[in-house]
């Protein structure tokens, strides 16, 4: 059985990405075409489907590294931040937009909250491993793992 672990993360993302923007069951909302993506950022994101990205890899991060909240989700998305002449720092991704893929993710039942933070459904571990069993099939050289 082939699991997202199995595949490269970039073909998964961009796989997993696709498959939110066909189902029509995610959008982004309207005020995201204007919105930095964190405050190290200093202009917004140049590829339009951004939002559905963003939704693929944190989706994906979840069910990699297990029970995840918002404020572990800012620091893996964050970077350096440039603070003029002083040293640079550590910006946060913005929690904000992380936390509406959150609810959104929860809201079609792909995630679920616990009380020490969001893991993956049945039904998301479902998707995951149909589309990397996907990703696997149609590239010849990853069978041989």
């Amino acid at each position: 059985m082939t699991t997202i672990y199995d595949v490269p993360a970039d073909k998964a993302i961009n796989l997993i990405s696709k498959e939110f923007k066909d189902s029509g069951k995610m959008s982004p909302p309207a005020w995201s075409a204007y919105v930095k993506t964190g405050a190290n950022k200093e202009k917004s994101p140049e590829n339009p489907d951004w939002w559905f990205l963003k939704c693929a890899s944190i989706f994906r991060k979840i069910h990699i590294i297990g029970p995840i909240g918002i404020p572990r989700l800012r620091r893996i998305y964050g970077g350096k931040k440039n603070r003029g002449y002083k040293p640079e720092g550590v910006g946060g991704a913005s929690g904000s937009i992380i936390r509406d893929i959150l609810q959104q993710l929860e809201k079609i039942g792909l995630i679920k909250k616990t009380k020490v933070g969001r893991i993956t459904t049945p039904e998301g571990v479902s998707l995951l491993d149909s589309l990397s069993h996907k990703i696997r099939r149609d590239i010849p050289a990853l069978k041989k793992y």
